[in-house]
C-alpha cells in the first residue's frame, strides 16, 4: 500500500490484515492466510466498536478472545501476538479523534478482556478434551477382550494427539505414562518426569488444599479435583498449570489409577500480571495509579484494631507555567524526577506514593501512630522538593502545596477522605503555596457548600430563585429620594436568603455572572420605569445597577443595555452603572471603550468603592465616570460627634477633587444623623445607608418617595 487507508472500513481491514499476518504462522488451521483474515475482520470491527463506545463493555473483548479459540487458534502464542497487535495498532487504525490517553487505557482493558475470554474458551475446550480422554481411558480398560485392540488404538490417538499434558500414575504415585505435550512442558526429558513420584512435585506456591484433595482421591473418597498448581521445571523455572486429576476404577469399581490433565498457563499468567501492572501503575512515572491507590486507601480507612491512617495530597505549584513555557516533554521529565523523590520519602512499612494524574500525587501512611508520622512524611516531601531539578541545562524550582488528612480507620470512606485532602490542598495553595495544611472539618464544610452553590447557580436562575432588593439613594441637600441601588439576593431552597457576597464571586468564576447580570439589569430597568409612571409629578427616580469585571469584558454589554432600555421604555439618563475601582485600575482603552459608548448615550457611570483600589487620582480624568461612590471606610469616623478630623480632611479633599472634575459624590454606609450632617456640610451630593433605609422590596421605595413628595 502506498499510504494510510482512506476510510474507517479501509483502516479496519488494514488492521485485520496486520493481525492475520501476526498470528497465521502459529495457528493450527487448514485456512489460508486471506481466509483467516476474513474471519478476523468481524472481530476487528467488534474491537473497534468497543474502543469508541460511550461506555466500556468488557464483553466485547471476551467475545473476541473466545472467537479465536472457536477458529482453532489455540496456541498461547496466538493470544500473545494478538494482544501485541491490538496494543500497537488498534488505536492507530480504529480510533477517531479523541483523548489518546483515554483510548489507550480502554485498549489495555480490552486486551485484558480478550485474555480472559481466550482463557475461558480454552478452558472449556480443555474440559471437553478431558471428558473425552477420561471416557477413552475408562473404555480402554473396561471394554471386553475382543474390542481391546480398537479401544487401545483410540485411546492412544487421543493420548498422544492432545494439546494438553496427560499423565497416568498408580495410587502409590508412580508415574506410568506421560504424553508428548506433558514432556514438552517439563523440558522434554521423560526420565526427569517419570523418575519422581507424584507427592514429590511440591511447590512453595501450592494452595493449602492441594495435597488434601490428592490424598482424598487416592483413598477413593473423591472422583476428581481441579486446582491451579505450579511445578518446578528441571532448569528451576516455574511451570503454572490448570491441573485436573481424575480417579480411574476397574470393572469392579475399585480405584486403580489416577489420570492427570495439565494445561500450561504460564504465559497467560505472566500476561495477566503484566496487564494488571499496567492497569494499576502510571505509565509515565511507574508509580501506583489512582486505581491501585484507591484499593490501598479503602483497606486503610476500613481497617480495625485501633488502626489510623494519614494522607498527604500534593499538587505542584506553577506546573502549568513549566508546561506552557518549556513544553510537555520537559514537564514529563519534571514529573518523573518528582516521582522518584517522593518514592524515596515513603519507604517505611505501611507507606506508599501514587500519582493521581497531571501534577497531583498522594502519599499514604498507615499504622497506630500516624498523627506524628504523617507530619514527618509531609516534611520529608517538602524537603525533597527543595533541590532544583535540572532539565535541558535549566534549573527548575519545584514547589508544592499539600493537604493532610489524618484520622482513625472506620469513620470515613475513601472518597470522603480524598475529597477532604483535595479541599485542604487547595486551601494551602490559596494561602500562597509551598506549604502544607491540616484538614479542618469546618473549612471542608464551607468548601462543599461553595461547590454546592456553584453547581446550583444555573438551575437557580432558570427556576427564578433570585430577587432584587432596592436601597434608596437620598439627596443630601434636601433629603429627597433620588433613586435606588439594585441589590440581587438568592432565595436558596436549603440555605435561605443569601447576600451577593455568598454567590457573586462564584457566578463570576463560572461565567454565570453575564446572564445573571443581564437579568438584574432587565428587572431593575423595568422597576425604574414603573416608579417613573407612579411619580411622574415628583421627577424621575434613577436606578443604579452593579457591573462585575466579567461583564465589562463581555462583547454584548453595550447592545444588551441598549436593547433593555428600548424594550422597557426607560431613558438612558435614568440608569447608572456602578463599576468597582479595582476593576478599572490600569484599564486600557479596549476595556474603557464600552463604558465610553454607554456614557455618550447618557448612561451615568459610577466608580464604586472609591478609595480601596489605590488608583492614581490623576487617572480619573481618563475614566468615563460621572459619579464617585466613596467607600464606607472613609466615613466610619463620622458616626460620632465630633467627627475624626483626619477623616474629615480626607473626605473634604476627595469631594473637592471630584467636584473640580465635574463628578458627583455618593457616600455609602451612612448609619447616623451626625454622619449624614457632616457629609452634607462637606458637600457630598447623595448618600445611602441604614440611616435612611435598609435594602427592601420596591414597594418600600415607593412609600419613601410618597413621604418625600408630601412632606
Amino acid at each position: 500500500m502506498t499510504g494510510e487507508p482512506d476510510g474507517p472500513e479501509d483502516r479496519l481491514r488494514r488492521f485485520a490484515t496486520i493481525w492475520s499476518r501476526a498470528v497465521f504462522p502459529v495457528t493450527s488451521t487448514s485456512l489460508t492466510r486471506p481466509e483467516l483474515e476474513q474471519q478476523l475482520v468481524p472481530l476487528a470491527r467488534r474491537l473497534s466498536d468497543a474502543l469508541k463506545a460511550r461506555a466500556f463493555d468488557a464483553a466485547a473483548g471476551r467475545t473476541v478472545g473466545a472467537a479465536l479459540i472457536a477458529a482453532h487458534c489455540t496456541d498461547p502464542e496466538v493470544l500473545s501476538r494478538s494482544l501485541d497487535c491490538v496494543d500497537a495498532y488498534l488505536v492507530l487504525y480504529c480510533a477517531e479523534d479523541g483523548p489518546q490517553e483515554a483510548l489507550r487505557t480502554r485498549s489495555a482493558r480490552l486486551q485484558h478482556a480478550m485474555a480472559a475470554g481466550f482463557a475461558g474458551a480454552l478452558r472449556e475446550r480443555t474440559l471437553a478434551e478431558q471428558e473425552a480422554i477420561s471416557q477413552a481411558a475408562l473404555n480402554a480398560r473396561s471394554t471386553v477382550a475382543e474390542a481391546l485392540h480398537a479401544s487401545e488404538a483410540r485411546f492412544r490417538a487421543v493420548f498422544e494427539g492432545a494439546a494438553i499434558g496427560i499423565g497416568i500414575a498408580d495410587l502409590e504415585g508412580n508415574i506410568l505414562q506421560v504424553n508428548g505435550a506433558l514432556l514438552r512442558m517439563f523440558g522434554g526429558s521423560e526420565q526427569g518426569v517419570r523418575g519422581r513420584k507424584v507427592p514429590e512435585w511440591t511447590h512453595p506456591e501450592d494452595a493449602p488444599q492441594v495435597w488434601r484433595l490428592y490424598e482424598e482421591l487416592v483413598r477413593g473418597e473423591r472422583e476428581h479435583y481441579h486446582v491451579e498448581k505450579a511445578f518446578y521445571r528441571p532448569d528451576g523455572t516455574a511451570l503454572w498449570t490448570n491441573l485436573t486429576v481424575s480417579l480411574l476404577r476397574d470393572a469392579d469399581g475399585r480405584p486403580q489409577y489416577q489420570l492427570a490433565l495439565m494445561e500450561d498457563t504460564t504465559e497467560r499468567r505472566l500476561l495477566n500480571l503484566r496487564l494488571r501492572y499496567e492497569a494499576t501503575h502510571d505509565a509515565l512515572t511507574g508509580l501506583p495509579n489512582r486505581t491501585l491507590f484507591f484499593e490501598r486507601l479503602e483497606k486503610a480507612v476500613s481497617a480495625g484494631n485501633d488502626q489510623r491512617f494519614g494522607l498527604c495530597y500534593l499538587d505542584l505549584d506553577g506546573f502549568k507555567t513549566i508546561n506552557d513555557s518549556l513544553g510537555h516533554a520537559a514537564g514529563d521529565r519534571l514529573l518523573v524526577e518528582v516521582a522518584d523523590r517522593l518514592q524515596s520519602c515513603a519507604t517505611a512499612p505501611g507507606e506508599m506514593v501514587a500519582r493521581l494524574g497531571g501534577d497531583e500525587f498522594v502519599a499514604l501512611t498507615t499504622g497506630p501512630d500516624t498523627e506524628r508520622e504523617v507530619d514527618a512524611l509531609a516534611d520529608r516531601i517538602m524537603n525533597a522538593l527543595v533541590t532544583p531539578v535540572r532539565i535541558d541545562g535549566r534549573e527548575l524550582t519545584v514547589r508544592g502545596s499539600i493537604g493532610i488528612v489524618e484520622g482513625p480507620a472506620g469513620e470515613r470512606g475513601p472518597a470522603e477522605v480524598l475529597r477532604s485532602a483535595d479541599i485542604t490542598m487547595y486551601r494551602a495553595k490559596s494561602a500562597g503555596g509551598n506549604r502544607f495544611e491540616l484538614a479542618d472539618p469546618e473549612a471542608d464544610a464551607r468548601a462543599i457548600t461553595r461547590h454546592g452553590l456553584t453547581t446550583a447557580l444555573p438551575a437557580a436562575l432558570d427556576r427564578g430563585e433570585f430577587f432584587i432588593e432596592y436601597q434608596p439613594l437620598v439627596h443630601l441637600g434636601d433629603g429627597s429620594v433620588h433613586g435606588a441601588e439594585a441589590l440581587v439576593r438568592w432565595l436558596h431552597p436549603q440555605h435561605g436568603v443569601l447576600g451577593p457576597d455568598r454567590f457573586i464571586p462564584l457566578a463570576e468564576h463560572t461565567g454565570l455572572i453575564v446572564p445573571l447580570g443581564r437579568w438584574v439589569l432587565e428587572q431593575s430597568v423595568r422597576q425604574a420605569r414603573q416608579w417613573q409612571e407612579r411619580h411622574a409629578d415628583s421627577g424621575p427616580l434613577r436606578i443604579n445597577v452593579n457591573l462585575s469585571p466579567c461583564q465589562l469584558t463581555h462583547p454584548g454589554l453595550v447592545q444588551d443595555t441598549v436593547d433593555i432600555l428600548e424594550r422597557e421604555g426607560l431613558a438612558a439618563q435614568a440608569l447608572c452603572l456602578e463599576v468597582t475601582e479595582s476593576a478599572l485600575i490600569g484599564a486600557d482603552d479596549d476595556l474603557l471603550k464600552p463604558l465610553r459608548r454607554l456614557a455618550e448615550m447618557g448612561v451615568d457611570i459610577a466608580l464604586d468603592d472609591f478609595g480601596t483600589g489605590y488608583s492614581n487620582l490623576a487617572n480619573l480624568r481618563r475614566l468615563p465616570v460621572s459619579i464617585l461612590k466613596l467607600d464606607r471606610s472613609f466615613t466610619q469616623g463620622m458616626q460620632q460627634f465630633p467627627a475624626d478630623p483626619v477623616d474629615l480632611k480626607i473626605v473634604e479633599g476627595i469631594v473637592s477633587l471630584a467636584h473640580s472634575l465635574d463628578l458627583a459624590v455618593t457616600v455609602e454606609g451612612v448609619e447616623t444623623g451626625a454622619q449624614a450632617e457632616q457629609l452634607r456640610i462637606l458637600g457630598c451630593d447623595t448618600a445611602q445607608g441604614w440611616y435612611y433605609a435598609r435594602p427592601g422590596p420596591p414597594e418600600r421605595l415607593h412609600e419613601l418617595a410618597l413621604v418625600d413628595a408630601t412632606g
